[in-house]
């Protein structure tokens, strides 16, 4: 029988769900309790893993998951749940950093294969999907995020080649990517002059700086400078200045998974403390026997669930070919904010023992703003959402 107010009793059952995903859960949860748990802390406080993970990852098909075949990647009866179950299992680690540094190429390959040449593809997707080069998604700038219809970092076409100047930051595995998945101008202002470039990271004209941030911490964070980088026009990823269907469907399939972590982030949080609910006594009996603290945990379950069936019915959608834009967008926002409620009340259930480093509460509560403003802020998502809506 599963502990009450385990990780795994603090998800709903789903009607989606089939042989193949728990059998594909069991995998996944077996990598991350033989290759990340025991670890998780000291890369933390060490600001960084070791980049032989993205190998392993590779190897238990966690990289390639959803990803043609042909390219090195594993899609063979694979679909929206499988890629949901692998963000909810990562997250048992208690750790966004570690998801975010070792999943990157989840933002920033599919432009390349949703838009790119054949050339490009079977030239940058092999070497990503096995873990030996890494690539990271440059769109957000000093001047916005967003707002990426106005971009600002330019390409101009010379010859055969694009000269590009501009800065990208908060860039997720900017300092150790190989490849940078680049959104830049290269036609006139708004949004029909945005494209997508491949650039090698270790062009003339290329210069990185790390990002001290407040959570996150074992996974690189940089801000990117371009002056005057050559890049071969053949490294142009889709049509000119038809990068921004591409942008804006990345981001719809972003929330979705950070929406998954979010939720299942929560549910770590529930479990750490009820455990601890259970075995700290105060007043002559264990804490858990206390009425507020009882109706903590009610109150967290209760916004769980509905942020579970919420996720359950958007990837259902999802995998019937729908885009639902508005209820993507609401759902990060449900799912962040369940996520912050629960970091709070576990917080307080776990007292000065959850302030202590090492203790997976204590991180995922440092890192709930970052899952409450990327890929799109609340803020934005309301906005986004209500314009759907034809208000």
């Amino acid at each position: 029988m599963t502990e009450p107010l385990s990780f795994d009793a603090t998800r709903l059952p789903s009607p989606h769900l089939n042989d193949s995903h728990e059998a594909w859960r069991k995998s996944v949860r077996a990598f991350v309790e033989r290759e990340i748990m025991p670890h998780v802390n000291d890369w933390d406080e060490a600001g960084a893993f070791a980049r032989e993970l993205h190998q392993k990852a590779a190897d238990a098909g966690l990289i390639g998951l959803g990803f043609p075949e042909d390219l090195g990647g594993v899609s063979d009866g694979v679909d929206v749940f499988h890629s949901l179950i692998a963000a909810e299992e990562l997250a048992r680690a208690g750790s966004g950093g570690l998801v975010a540094g070792l999943m990157t190429h989840g933002i920033g390959l599919p432009p390349i294969i949703a838009l790119g040449s054949e050339e490009l593809k079977k030239r940058i997707a092999p070497p990503v999907l096995s873990g030996d080069k890494l690539i990271a998604l440059c769109v957000t700038e000093p001047s916005g995020g967003s707002d990426v219809a106005n971009l600002k970092t330019r390409a101009m076409r010379k010859g055969e080649d694009y000269i590009v100047n501009g800065e990208k930051t908060f860039i997720t595995t900017g300092m150790r990517a190989d490849y940078l998945t680049v959104a830049v101008r290269t036609g006139g202002d708004g949004a029909g002059g945005l494209s997508f470039l491949l650039i090698e990271s270790d062009r003339p004209g290329v210069t990185r700086t790390p990002l001290k941030k407040m959570g996150w911490w074992m996974s690189d964070t940089a801000s990117i400078h371009f002056d005057d980088v050559a890049v071969p026009a053949h490294n142009l990823i889709g049509q000119e200045d038809g990068g921004f269907a591409g942008i804006v469907a990345n981001f719809n399939m972003e929330r979705l998974s950070m929406a998954a972590q979010a939720i299942a982030f929560a549910r770590v949080c529930i479990e750490d403390a009820a455990q601890w609910a259970r075995e700290r006594q105060t007043f002559g009996k264990p804490l858990a026997k206390h009425q507020v603290i009882r109706h903590k945990f009610a109150e967290m379950v209760r916004r769980t669930n509905a942020a579970q069936a919420y996720l359950d019915n958007c990837a259902w959608r999802v995998m019937k070919g729908e885009t639902p834009v508005a209820e993507l967008s609401l759902l990060k926002v449900q799912a962040t904010r369940c996520m912050e409620f629960c970091a709070r009340e576990a917080m307080q259930v776990l007292g000065g023992a959850g302030y202590m480093r090492g203790c997976r509460v204590e991180r995922i509560y440092r890192e709930v703003r970052v899952m409450a403003i990327g890929g799109g802020s609340e803020e934005i998502m309301n906005d986004l959402a209500a314009r759907q809506m034809g208000l």
